[in-house]
Formats: C-alpha cells, structure tokens, sequence
C-alpha cells in the first residue's frame, strides 16, 4: 500500500517520525518526498497512519491523506529513501523559534555551548533558507557547510532529535557570527557577548537574524536612535528579554501572553504601561508593538546584556526593503554590526498582529506566518498582484491561496524587484504555471508593469480588479463564504467613477460587486499634499460648510479656494479621522502611514455618545461634512459620536441592502477595522440587525490581504 500525504510535511521532521513510527510498528516499507507530498510505500498502511498521527511533530500538518491500494513488493525493514523532485503544490513550514530542548543544549556545557545556529527538528527557520522543493540542505542555504563527523551521526541515527534534520550544525561545521564596526571586523572570540557590552554602553547596532536584520539599541538610546534614523513619531518595537521584563512595561492579557511566547514569536500590539521609554517607543498611542526573542542569538544577547528591553526594528532606509547584505548594510552608518555568513534567501519581516477581544488580526502577516495558504473553492493557478502600500502578491493554485511575505510600499526604491523575487519564489516552490494576472484598477501603481511581464511570460489573462471589491473577497475568503455586504474602510483605493474610495458598501460576490452606500466626497485640495497637511482636509470641509476657516493666512485660502473645484474627490472614512483628529487638536501634521487615525484611537476608545452629531443617508450618500461644527462638549466624546453616527449609517445601509439582496452576512474590511472601537461598533450594531457577521482572522484586514481578493476573484473568473 501507497500513503501520499499532503500538507506541512517537509522541514518539519516528518520523515523521521514516519520511520520511528514504522520500527515501533514492525512495518517494512520507505518513506521519501516528492517535491509535495510525502510518499510512504509499506505493508501496514493504516496502521503506520495511526502511528504518525499519535507522534507528530509539533511543526507538523497533515492536510490529506490518499490511499493507493497496491501490493507491496520492498524488502524487510524500513528506511528512507532519497527525495524525488516530481510534485508541485507543496506546503512549506514557516520559521519557528527555538525550543526549549536547544535552548537548554546553548546553556549547558557540550559541543553547541553558546553556539546560535543551533536548531533541531521542531525548531529554528525554514522558509528563510530554502531555495527550492523537496526541502534538502542541497536546497538551502546550508549547502554551503558540510557536515562534521559528530553531526553526520546525529543527522543518521534515528535516537537523535535532529535525525535527518536537514540544517543541523554546530561551531565545528556550520556559520559563524563575527562583530564589525564600519571598516572591519573586531577581534573577539565572543562577538555576541561584546556587542551586549558595546549596546550598554550605549551603541547603536545592526544585528543580523534568521530573514532579515534588525537595528536595535537600548530603550534609554530612544531619543538618540529616532534622530539618528530619522523617525520622529513612527512607533518602534521592543524585543524583551522575557516575559516578565515585557509586563515592566505592558499589560498583556493572558490570549497576547500565548501569541507572544508562542513559536511564531509575532510582534503583538500590547497595552503599555505609561512611562518614559513606552512614550517614546510609541508617542501618542495607548500600546507598544511587543515580542520576545526567537533565535539563538537573541537569547544569547539578552543573557549577556544588563538591560531588560531592546529597540528592534527592520534595518532598511526608511520605506525600502530590508536590507540583507553584509556590505550594503554599512551604508545605514551604524556603530556595530552583528553579521553572520548564512546566507539569507528570503527576506521576512516580522509579524505584527494586535487582538480584537479573543480574535487575532493581522496588521503584517510575514516571518513565522509564512508560508500560509488558505482554501478557496476554485481550481486552476493565478497571481494576484497587490495593491501599492503595505504590499504582498499571492499565488493561487490547486484549490488554495499563497499570499508572499510582506514586501512594502511598492513606490519605494528596490520594492518591485523584491516583489517580482517574492512572487517568482512562490510560483517555484508551488511549481505552477499562471494562467490569469490580477492587478488594482489604479493606472498608476508600480506593480503593473511586473504584471503585464508575468501575463506576457506565461500567456496568462491579464484582469483589472477595484481595490474595495478586492477587499471583500478577501473577507469572504478569510470566512470561507460567498457573498456579503462589506463595510470597506480605508485610506484610498481608486473608484470605477475615478474618483478616490474609502468609505464604501459594497455588495459583494467573487462574479460582481454593487456599490450599495458610500460617505460624502470631499475634495483632496492639493490631492497627496492633503494626506500630510491635514488642515487642507479641514478647510475643505469648513468650504463645504460655509463655515470660515483660519487655518491659512489670506493668500494661502485663495489658492485652497482655487483647488476645490480642481481636485480628486475621496469619500475614504480615513481621511474622515484625520480631519477629526486635526480638528480635535490630536494630530495636526501627519508623519507616517495612519498616524493621525492611530493617535486619535485613545480618545475614541474614551469617549461616549452624546447628541448633537447625528447624519443621515440621501440617495446612497452618508452625510459627514456637517458634523465638523463647534461644540462644548468633551474632545473623546465628540470623537466617540461624530464616528458612531457614521457607522450606524453604514451598517444600516449595509443591513437593508442585505435584505432587499438576499445576501445573509454583513462584513467589516479594510486599514480602519484595525481601529478597536470601531470593530466593536460594527460589531454591536450588525448584531442589532440580526445578520451574521464576518471580520478577519488569518487575511490580514488591510491593504497586505488585497492580493488574496484579487487572486479569489481570478480564479473564480478562470472557472468560466
């Protein structure tokens, strides 16, 4: 009998615990991979099956299970056998810290004492390193160590943990970090334990990971680090030592503790406790992006170093991709560099995630997290292409979606060719071939040109797909469903009437959507310069209002004046909160994606509804423009109404389209159901409605789960 089994299956130690499941057994038989599968030839078929299920390894999922009735015709015993690369489809295992077992193996005296590449079969990276399927160290980048004698019996005998684990190593055979200033490397025998010296000391450091480096330094270097970097108001994370250093300063609840110290080791949006270095981490915001170490070499830092907490952030130039070049790294003008000589194949972010009571949402959905796919009811393979900002592309292929790591802002330097690498490696690993292109409606974005080249390689159908329309689907994807009225809430997306959406009801399937209900257009004045000079988006408003505005001298208002008649309209709920949160005195100068929105959620979050900030909907429209007028009351509570009223239109909206459609679910999107207070509006308002209600939980609700709408929606389009 024949087991192809399907799902996280290479990587993750599963052909060694078939083989300890077969001895155990007396089953005879081999086991190998096919690039996709995992194929195991044996005499005890369902009862070898069993067996595995009881002893899988913890990075371990087994998706499927075909059964292939023939007569086996092997010898006694059970081995295996050399991987074969025929398959296409295969499920990758995404990086997971260390465990337990090799951290103890890096503290006790023994061949890996202090040695940080030191991973075994349920731990350490995997999509970082790999170059290709079946997962071989030929086809990592481990291909560059050989293996010493002491490893090679480790990786051969199946009582060892790292049986056929395919990056074993240790000082004698595998990478080595080394410590450099920006001329050349240092001299010592310990560079970790130095560069813990030199940080508290004060120094500013690059230190290189498993996808990826970081800059990073101590939490009493802020003030010199945001100068330095150039990021004055732009949150910072804080990687913590352990758990009890991060509650120093946060209030994780018991769900954020789990997430945090589980294997993925995301960043998690936590409470922070209010004192100098949280303020500074984060100025304005109510919590402080938290994650705790997850390679070796963090652990080893954070035992040497005196201090409890250290910046962590991508090492990049503001807006660019990580860099992951040993040379190129120096350009950033950092004291020390913490490097290695393993090569890094695929770049990852970290993931970043913040909690919606019990529910997870993922604001980045990269290292540790990727490769992910979720299930679609589609077949055939095609590519979504994403959108502009916080990008990611996704392969669809086989009845599943494989979003890329998160990529960037892909009008920034060096963001298309990391976006055309990331998505050629998913069309690789997966073996597929596009037969459909899906790109934003917007003419002007960055990734159309890679688009219009992949349709061309391939021979694919090249489709256009409106930005809101694509975040429906991708909701409907997250909750498996097909059909729902979405709230998509966002900054920008370009509208089929070319104008600029963001405050839309749509009614949607993955065939066509109905713009249902939308908020009020109000001019752009000076289109982008209006997303940072947020008094522009209030003298636009005021200029509707007939109300008089001093935010500009007389000169400066007769240019404003000119522009109103001249400018894109925007009916974005975003640009509605950064005029509330300029008008509310929370933000008046906007210096980083999201910021006045961001900075305005504390108050939001304390206010109450009061009256006097009531709207109404005319012909579609959602009235909002009126709501900005003088008032007495608290600045939270004014927050609190002017935001409730709306959302109580457009949930209405979206509930009497439900019922005169025949649609069940009523759906929460887009950049602004990150915001707590008003997930859980739509959320108490839907429920008055008496409609299920979908929101996200494994796409990420902004612009990063864009591209797994536009692929669902190309798929189901190759179906006809």
């Amino acid at each position: 009998m024949k087991l192809l089994i399907r799902g996280t299956v290479q990587g993750v130690g599963f052909r060694p615990t078939v083989y300890r499941s077969a001895v155990k057994i007396g089953a005879n038989g081999m086991v190998w991979n096919n690039g996709s599968d995992v194929v195991i030839d044996t005499d005890k078929g369902e009862e070898l099956l069993e067996t595995i299920k009881r002893d899988l390894p913890p990075l371990a999922r087994i998706d499927s299970v075909e059964f292939i009735e023939e007569e086996y015709k092997g010898g006694e015993g059970f081995s295996i056998a050399l991987s074969k690369q025929n398959g296409d489809g295969a499920s990758i295992p995404a990086d997971s810290a260390v465990c337990d077992d090799c951290l103890k193996e890096m503290i006790s005296p023994g061949r890996r004492f202090k040695y940080p590449f030191t991973t075994c079969t349920n731990c350490g990276p995997r999509f970082t390193l790999l170059s290709g399927m079946p997962y071989d160290r030929p086809l990592t980048s481990m291909k560059g160590f050989p293996l010493c004698p002491e490893c090679e019996k480790e990786f051969s005998d199946p009582t060892f943990r790292r049986f056929h684990h395919q990056t074993i190593c240790c000082p004698v055979c595998g990478p080595r970090y080394r410590l450099e200033n920006d001329k050349a490397p240092m001299n010592t025998s310990d560079p970790i334990g130095e560069l813990a010296k030199e940080l508290d000391k004060g120094c500013i450091a690059v230190v290189k990971g498993w996808g990826g480096m970081h800059i990073c330094c101590t939490l009493d270097r802020l003030k010199e680090m945001r100068e330095w970097y150039g990021r004055k108001e732009k949150p910072f994370a804080i990687m913590f030592g352990d758990m009890e250093s991060l509650k120093r300063y946060a209030e994780p609840t018991p769900y954020e503790e789990e997430l945090l110290q589980s294997p993925n080791r995301p960043i998690v949006l936590v409470k922070k406790k209010q004192n100098e270095f949280t303020e500074l981490a984060s100025p304005g915001l109510d919590n402080i992006g938290s994650f705790l170490p997850y390679t070796g070499m963090h652990h080893l830092l954070f035992s040497e170093l005196k201090h409890d907490a250290l910046v962590m952030t991508s090492a990049n130039v503001p807006g660019e991709p990580m860099i992951v070049d040993d040379q190129r790294i120096k350009e950033l003008g950092a004291d020390l560099y913490l490097l290695h000589d393993q090569p890094i194949l695929n770049r990852a972010d970290d993931t970043v995630v913040r909690l919606l009571d019990d529910r997870t949402q993922f604001i980045r959905r990269s290292r540790g997290n990727v490769p992910f796919h979720i299930s679609i009811p589609f077949k055939g393979c095609a590519v979504g292409m994403g959108p502009q900002e916080n990008l990611t592309a996704s392969v669809a292929y086989n009845g599943n979606i494989w979003p890329t790591q998160y990529i960037g802002n892909g009008e920034k330097i060096g963001v298309p060719e990391y976006l055309e690498e990331a998505v050629r490696t998913q069309i690789g690993f997966l073996n597929c071939r596009p037969e459909m292109i899906a790109m934003d409606l917007h003419p002007g974005y960055s990734n159309r040109p890679l688009a219009k080249t992949l349709a061309s390689e391939y021979g694919a159908k090249l489709i256009e797909v409106q930005h809101h329309w694509a975040h429906a689907a991708s909701l409907m994807v997250d909750n498996h469903i097909d059909s729902c009225v979405a709230l998509t809430l966002d900054g920008t997306g370009h509208g089929d009437d070319e104008t600029a959406w963001g405050g839309e009801v749509l009614a949607s399937d993955f065939d066509s959507y109905k713009r249902v209900a939308h908020l009020e257009n109000i001019p752009l004045l000076g289109s982008e310069r209006a997303l940072y000079d947020l008094r522009r988006l209030r003298f636009a408003i005021d200029a509707i209002n007939g109300q008089e505005n001093n935010d500009f001298t007389e000169s400066e208002a007769a240019v404003m004046n000119k522009l109103m008649g001249k400018s894109v309209m925007t009916s974005s709920f975003g640009r509605i909160l950064d005029a509330l949160s300029y008008s509310l005195g929370v933000c008046t100068q906007r210096t980083y994606d999201g910021e006045p929105a961001m900075k305005l959620e504390p108050l939001l979050a304390r206010g109450k509804l009061v009256e006097g900030f009531e709207t109404e909907t005319v012909n579609g429209i959602v009235k909002t423009t009126h709501l900005f007028h003088p008032s007495n009351e608290k600045r939270e509570d004014v927050a609190y109404s002017v935001v409730y009223n709306i959302m109580k239109e457009l949930v209405r909206s979206a509930s009497e389209a439900a019922d005169s459609m025949g649609i069940g679910t009523l759906g929460l999107t887009g950049g602004v159901s990150y915001n707590y207070t008003i997930s859980r509006m739509f959320i108490d308002l839907a429920k008055e409605s008496e409609h299920p209600i979908a929101l996200h939980k494994d796409v990420p609700n902004g612009d990063g789960g864009v591209s797994i709408g536009q692929v669902a929606i190309a798929t189901k389009r190759l179906q006809s």
